[in-house]
């Protein structure tokens, strides 16, 4: 009977405010050390053994929270979500009650014997 070998398909690791901060602190200092941009993701990520493009997301995303870059903040990315996920809500109950008024409607309309 052949085994069965575990699959080998990559699985999202999920890491600490801690090691975000920390990666983007190293390739902040080491930007500053080298004096350029170009290869300062990668080589932090090979050293802590992160993935290269979540440390170059990382740094991207904390140079526009702090003001260095344009985009939009992590702040603002979750009022926009907070707001999205009330309109839903208020989307939801809405619909809610017009059912239920048209029901009642009904109800009210109907000959009484």
């Amino acid at each position: 009977m052949p085994s069965r070998e575990p699959s080998k398909k990559a699985t999202a690791r999920r890491y600490s405010p801690e090691e975000k901060e920390r990666a983007v602190r190293l390739v902040r200092t080491l930007r500053e050390e080298l004096g350029e941009d170009r290869g300062c993701a990668k080589r932090v990520a090979d050293q802590l053994g992160y993935g290269v493009e979540s440390v170059r997301a990382w740094v991207r995303q904390a140079d526009i929270d702090d003001g260095l870059t344009g985009g939009v903040s992590t702040d603002e990315s979750e009022r926009v979500k907070a707001l999205e996920q009330e309109n839903r809500e208020l989307r939801r109950a809405n619909s809610i009650l017009k059912s239920a008024s048209a029901f009642f409607a009904a109800e009210l309309d109907r000959p009484q014997r």
